[in-house]
Order: structure tokens, then C-alpha cells, then sequence
């Protein structure tokens, strides 16, 4: 069976930036955290963009389970929780910082 069109272009992903899949996966969760933030407007603090960063690693791996089950006949769950951890982490990080420190400026209220 044909690859899908999502795993053709992740394998480009990784043979371009010449980077492994883990640090791909904290990059997007980054760069997913950012912008929204941006593009919805919304501080860092906010919940909003961090669920996006959640839709956005969900919505992969349900790609990636569909794609493995047509290729292999197995959905491999471990590795689909473990790319979503390596997306979440950091972009959660920066929200519990954003909403329980200083780091980002003064806490509201």
C-alpha cells in the first residue's frame, strides 16, 4: 500500500531539517503554541492556545494510527501517547509559567 500524502511530507520534514521525529514533535508543539497565541490573539497565559497545540497533536497521531492500521493492520498507541507527550510538554510548561509566575509579566487580577 501507497503511503498517505501526511506521511509523505513528515518523511520530507525529517529528511530536510535532518532533525529526529521526537525533536520535530517539540518544534511543532513550539511553533503551534506560538502561533496561535499570535494569530488568536491571546496571551500565553490563556488556555486557548495551548489546546490548539492539543487539536493540532491529536489530530496527527488519528493520521497516524489511520495510516498505520491501513499499512501494518496494528494501531501502535504507546508511540502515538509518546509523540503527543513530546508535543505537549513544553508548550505546558509555558502555560502553567505564563499563568503561575512572573516570567512573562505581571499575573492579572
Amino acid at each position: 500500500m501507497e503511503p498517505s500524502t501526511f506521511q509523505i511530507a513528515k518523511v520530507a520534514i525529517v529528511t530536510f531539517t535532518d532533525l529526529g521525529r521526537d525533536a520535530l514533535h517539540v518544534y511543532a508543539g513550539l511553533a503551534t503554541l506560538f502561533l496561535s497565541a499570535l494569530l488568536l490573539r491571546k496571551p500565553l497565559r490563556s488556555w486557548l492556545p495551548w489546546l490548539m497545540v492539543l487539536l493540532v497533536a491529536v489530530a496527527a497521531e488519528l493520521l497516524d494510527l489511520r495510516d498505520d492500521s491501513l499499512t501494518s493492520g496494528r494501531l501502535r498507541w504507546g508511540a502515538s501517547a509518546h509523540d503527543i507527550v513530546n508535543t505537549l510538554v513544553w508548550p505546558t510548561v509555558i502555560l502553567l509559567l505564563a499563568r503561575k509566575s512572573r516570567l512573562f509579566g505581571p499575573r492579572p487580577g
